[in-house]
Parts: structure tokens; C-alpha cells; sequence
């Protein structure tokens, strides 16, 4: 199926949706005692009050009345209201986050309407991206017991395809329960032919003007989910003391947080040859020591003036590590005045690198999280497996010193439920610098009102 035809029968769920919502209340309606239409098409104003109050009795029926009479379909004026309904994600059903905003626009459409404006609130669904990807990967393991990569592209999207078409007619059906002044005749879906040429279209208008470029710059990275995720989508713990959590798709139930390892390593010339004389190095998170391309020192640190110009020994990688001296990341006067660098996986260490760029740079890494090939025994387990394995290992070399408690602040990924990794790849990046001043200037012209004026 081409790209045209799934849009396209895309579209069409989402307006068959839209048809049927409506078709579904007057049937709900149709179980309760409606009052009838008159015969010039209006409801009649009186009737006996039941002694309670019944929603599906009178809300089902005033709504099929107001969308057989058109009231939400915008009337030609000369002043024109138009707002977008922010579209739910077709990710389950609406919560009440969604019946607040709901709400405050429609008060807001409605008095637009009232003052005799063409008002247009458009109602529509979002695809949701990586959210829908999850909810769907994991019916199909609850269903199927597959693994992604254990099926095809087409099967995913076949299967997502009967996702949309699950939730959207609901989504759309609540909407309408809520009495939602939407005009239904413009229902998108942010995946249907129109939005996809449109975002096509934008995409490459922003390259070819230089605005989209595509760089390897450390992201953040869900191991569970395979996928770059953005800064939003990463939930802070602050941890006091050890403690353990639970990692997905690793051996044990539980690993330990909060704790910083002090390890050791060997000083040695650029050829290797060890000197007798070692360095403590501490961290949180030893398995990214595979990954380490240099040791840094403070410049004016007196303690390490004869560690200039040497190396220390990497004992997993067997390969000589420069000492570089540093004063923006080191600290002399915090720890041992020695850091570990590792720019493929920490923010700090990138800054370094691109100040230091002949450390070079590697990442230890697969996208599911497990230790790539090239670092011996440690190659192929996930991460915190390796990192359990590593002090066991640093043990018997004579390289590991202690474990202490350690106050730290962990991210989690809101989607995957893991613990967020900073990865190197290739991703598109948008330069927003004029755009951010252009938008500023409106501001401060007052081209555009941001309401209230605290914000």
C-alpha cells in the first residue's frame, strides 16, 4: 500500500468516525424518552420536568438538534473567530484535562458566535507519534507475544491503522457528550493526506532555506522505546541515598541508584608502559567508563603538575588514554581533582571534546542499550547488567576501591518507563534564532497580544 493510499484510508476512518458518532447518540438517545421536534424543525419548550435531572435524556437529543440545524458550521460574516481544537492523541480516551480545555473553548466560540462572528472551531485527532508506537507495540506483544522486530513494517502499520480506527470514532463520540461546538464537517486527523503534504511541503521549504540541517549531537535516548525523546519528555527523581529501581528489559528485577563508585587507574606513557603511580576516579554510572577517551586535571592543580603529557591506562579497551588538563569541567577542590571524560554520553564531556576535539569521541552502545562489540566480556549486556558485572571485575583486577552513597538526580522517560541515556546520532535539528527574534519583535510591537500580560 503506497503512502497516498494510507493517508488516505486514514482520512477516510477518521470521517467515517465523525459520521458515525453522531449515529451512535441518537441511538443511546433513542433508549431514554427524547423529547420530539415540532413541526417546523424547532424543539418545543414545554413538557413535563422529570423529578430528576436525566443527562442522556435531554443532552443526546439537544445535541443531534443543534447539529441537524447547522449551528456550529460557520455563518458568513465580516469579522471571522477561528480556533483549533489542540487535537487528543489517539493514544485511549479522553481524561479530564481534555473536558477542561474542551470546555474553555467552547464558551470561548460561543460568545463569538452569539456576537454574529464567523466562528470556525476545528476539531481534530493527532497520530501521537512514539505514544501510539508504544500503546500499539504493546498490544501486539499483550496479543501476540511479538517483539518489534519479530514482525514487519506492514504488519505494524496495519495493526496501528486498526488502533486509529478503535479510538477516534470514541474520542470524537466524548467531544459530542460534552456538547462541544465543533464544526464536524472540518474533522482532520495530523496523519490524513492534507496535513501530510502540508508538513512535506514545510519540511522541505525549511531546508532548502537552510533552517533544517542534520547533525550528530548527543540526545537524549530511550532505550526501551529505541528512539530519540525530547527534554519534555523526561521526569526528574531526586535520589538521597541507594536505591533500587526497576530498569526494563535487563536480568535482575531491580539495579541500585545512588551510589558513586571509586575506581582506579594506572598512570602509563603514551606507549603504555605503566609507571607504578595510580589515579581515583569516582562515578555514577561506572559501565560508561568503556567509553572514556581521556582523564581531566585542573591546569593550576599543583598535586598533578607531573601528569602532564601522560596517559592512563584504559584496562577493558588495553589501549593508553590521554591526561588533559581542563579548568573549565574540573574542580580542584571537589574530589580527587581527577574526572573521567566520556563525551559519547554525557553533556559535560561533549563541551570538552569540542575544546579538546583530539580525545576523540566513541559510543558503547546499541539503541536497546546494550554494550556494543568491542569491550570484551561486557559486549552484548545491557548496560546496568555490565555495570553489576564491571565492579565484580574491577575487583579481581585490583582497580575497584569503594561504593558510597550519593545524592543524585536521575531521569526516567515518561513513554519507556528507563532510565534516559545521552547517545550520539544523526538527527534533524531546526535553527530557530531568527524565527526566536522575529517573534520577540512581534511581541514587543504588539503585532502579536500574548494574553494575560504576565505571560
Amino acid at each position: 500500500m503506497s503512502v497516498t493510499a494510507k493517508a488516505q484510508r486514514k482520512e477516510k476512518v477518521i470521517k467515517e468516525a465523525v459520521s458515525k458518532a453522531p449515529q451512535k447518540m441518537k441511538k443511546t438517545a433513542a433508549k431514554q424518552e427524547v423529547i420530539p421536534k415540532s413541526k417546523d424543525g424547532h424543539k418545543p419548550d414545554t413538557t413535563q420536568f422529570d423529578s430528576e435531572y436525566n443527562p442522556m435524556k435531554v443532552e443526546n437529543a439537544w445535541y443531534s438538534w443543534w447539529e441537524n440545524q447547522n449551528f456550529f458550521e460557520p455563518k458568513a460574516a465580516d469579522k471571522k473567530f477561528v480556533m483549533i481544537l489542540p487535537p487528543p492523541n489517539v493514544t485511549g480516551e479522553l481524561h479530564l484535562g481534555h473536558a477542561l480545555t474542551a470546555s474553555i473553548e467552547d464558551a470561548i466560540t460561543r460568545y463569538h458566535r452569539m456576537c454574529g462572528e464567523e466562528s470556525l472551531w476545528v476539531p481534530g485527532t493527532d497520530h501521537a507519534g512514539i505514544a501510539t508506537q508504544f500503546r500499539v507495540e504493546k498490544k501486539i506483544y499483550d496479543e501476540k507475544k511479538l517483539h518489534r522486530g519479530e514482525y514487519s513494517r506492514e504488519y505494524f502499520l496495519e495493526e496501528a491503522h486498526k488502533w486509529v480506527e478503535s479510538k477516534s470514532g470514541t474520542i470524537l463520540s466524548q467531544l459530542r457528550d460534552m456538547g462541544s461546538s465543533l464544526a464536524w464537517k472540518d474533522t482532520y486527523y495530523t496523519l490524513d493526506e492534507k496535513r501530510s503534504e502540508s508538513v512535506i511541503a514545510a519540511f522541505i521549504k525549511l531546508f532548502d532555506e537552510g533552517l533544517i540541517y542534520r547533525s550528530e549531537r548527543l540526545v537524549n535516548w530511550d532505550c526501551a522505546l529505541k528512539t530519540a525523546i525530547s527534554d519534555a519528555e523526561v521526569e526528574y527523581i531526586t535520589l538521597t541515598k541507594r536505591t533500587k529501581l526497576n530498569v526494563p528489559n535487563h536480568k535482575y528485577p531491580q539495579y541500585p541508584f545512588g551510589v558513586m563508585t571509586h575506581f582506579y587507574y594506572e598512570i602509563c606513557d603514551k606507549d603504555g608502559k605503566k609507571t607504578g603511580e595510580k589515579v581515583e576516579i569516582a562515578t555514577t554510572r561506572l559501565e560508561t567508563m568503556l567509553g572514556d577517551t581521556a582523564v581531566a586535571i585542573n591546569p593550576k592543580d599543583a598535586r598533578y603538575n607531573h601528569l602532564h603529557g601522560m596517559y592512563v591506562w584504559h584496562p577493558i579497551r588495553e589501549v593508553p588514554i590521554p591526561i588533559i588538563q581542563d579548568e573549565i569541567l574540573v574542580d580542584m577542590n571537589f574530589g580527587t581533582g581527577v574526572v573521567k571524560v566520556t563525551p559519547g554520553h554525557d553533556p559535560n564531556d561533549y563541551e570538552v571534546y569540542k575544546r579538546h576535539p583530539e580525545i576523540g569521541l566513541i559510543s558503547i552502545l546499541t539503541p536497546d542499550g546494550a554494550i556494543a562489540s568491542g569491550y570484551g566480556q561486557f559486549s552484548g549486556m545491557m548496560r546496568f547488567d555490565a555495570r553489576v558485572e564491571m565492579v565484580k571485575w574491577m575487583k579481581e583486577h585490583g582497580l575497584y576501591k569503594e561504593e558510597k552513597d550519593h545524592e543524585m538526580r536521575l531521569g526516567i522517560t515518561q513513554r519507556g518507563h528507563d532510565i534516559v541515556e545521552q547517545v550520539i546520532t544523526p538527527q534533524w535539528f531546526v535553527n530557530t534564532t531568527d524565527m526566536a527574534a522575529r517573534a520577540i519583535k512581534a511581541v514587543d510591537d504588539g503585532e502579536l497580544k500574548i494574553v494575560p500580560d504576565e505571560f
